[in-house]
């Protein structure tokens, strides 16, 4: 696995979130980066909420879930504030039964990964989650 080039993190966020989803989220499966992970639950969370009702939802969305916040609530640079923006967005996905179809609270969550992007322009290796099957 070689290294793709750091993420152009002086592009307007949009741009950067486009450029992480087109080189560091694959196709199918886990990304091999933790910033292209990132971005992949949050895509994964708001497809299965906004597409199937999270008809779908089992312990791997939990999963996802759990790992979106852990990673960006562990960045030491984000203030409380932040952390506690993350925590309680990602609390309303896991209230699964009332899947959040509105765009807003994944534009959130998505600027927060596009800013831990900007903190590691270098993609960091990410090891296979082998009970992550989503």
């Amino acid at each position: 696995m070689s290294e793709p080039a750091e993420i152009p993190v002086h592009e307007e966020p949009d741009g950067v979130a486009r450029w992480v989803w087109k080189n560091l989220v694959p196709k199918s499966g886990q990304s091999a980066w933790v910033q292209g992970e990132l971005l992949r639950c949050v895509e994964k969370l708001c497809w299965e909420a906004q597409t199937n009702g999270n008809v779908n939802w089992d312990r791997g969305f939990k999963r996802i879930a759990d790992y979106l916040e852990r990673t960006l609530c562990d960045e030491p640079t984000f203030s409380d504030e932040t952390r506690g923006q993350i925590r309680e967005d990602v609390a309303v996905l896991r209230n699964y039964r009332y899947p959040y179809t509105e765009q807003d609270l994944y534009d959130r969550l998505t600027a927060h990964v596009v800013a831990f992007c900007q903190l590691h322009p270098s993609p960091i290796a990410k090891p296979h989650d082998p009970q992550l099957h989503r």
